[in-house]
């Protein structure tokens, strides 16, 4: 059966809650990766503490670090803060106790040279090794951004296989924005995907509508799921309680759940 997600956030954990019960679905917990609550160590103790004691569905997420995070980055005070960001990342979850964070890549597209490409595959394939091994209980999902084809992905992925904590998180509107033709995202990377992002949009934007509000073909979801992406977990990525609510809705039908 799949298993379904929903963004959460503190300050409306009691309407995130409800939804989750309704849907045995559980967390991506988005109330970490801004470089402000990653500077405030009092306040991730107070937000960890209120998740703990409020309760977070089994099998939860959180997303990682993300903002100018470059950990392949050619000046050493980056990369090195860029490592930092993510630890810390790796650290709050454990003390949640979630299964899982999301990163990015964050490979800019508009930078087109060999070089940088495979100095960017190897910086992140290594310090993701890094992390796995010292984080064997969390999975570790790697999402695609800006990335107009899969092929750095599909690389990273195919050296980081082997560790049972490592897959890719397929963001289908982030395909279908930035990448073209998200089943060709699909086909590709379907020995990796074990976690999927869903948000609708009118093609141009990354807006993160409820599902079926946008311009996105959900038709060819459902057929890309069946065909390569079976099994995989789905997050709604909206925040808002009933734009969850008509999302997962909307997802059960066209899946045929």
């Amino acid at each position: 059966m799949t298993k379904f997600y929903i963004v959460s956030k503190k300050d409306r954990l009691e309407e995130y809650l409800e939804t989750a019960r309704e849907y045995q679905a559980a967390f991506e917990i988005n109330d970490f990766f801004e470089p402000d609550m990653l500077d405030d160590e009092g306040k991730q103790k107070e937000f960890i503490a209120f998740y703990r004691e409020k309760g977070i569905p089994a099998h939860s997420t959180m997303h990682g670090a993300f903002y100018d995070v470059v950990i392949f980055s050619q000046d050493k005070k980056i990369r090195d803060i860029s490592r930092h960001r993510m630890e810390q990342s790796m650290q709050i979850a454990r003390k949640l106790g979630v299964e899982g964070v999301v990163f990015h890549v964050n490979h800019n597209p508009c930078i087109h040279s060999v070089a940088y490409t495979e100095n960017e595959i190897q910086e992140v394939t290594d310090y993701l090794q890094e992390l796995l091994e010292s984080y064997p209980e969390i999975h570790i999902y790697l999402e695609n951004m800006f990335e107009d084809t899969p092929d750095i992905l599909e690389v990273i992925s195919e050296r980081l296989k082997n560790f049972p904590n490592y897959g890719v998180c397929l963001d289908w509107a982030h395909a279908g924005i930035y990448g073209g033709m998200p089943e060709n995202w699909a086909k590709r990377l379907s020995e990796h995907v074990r976690h999927i992002h869903v948000n609708d949009n009118d093609l141009i934007q990354d807006l993160h509508l409820p599902v079926g509000r946008g311009k996105v073909d959900w038709e060819n979801f459902a057929k890309c799921y069946e065909k390569y992406l079976k099994g995989c977990s789905i997050l709604v990525e909206t925040n808002e309680p009933a734009g969850q609510r008509e999302s997962l809705e909307y997802l059960k039908r066209i899946l045929g759940m």
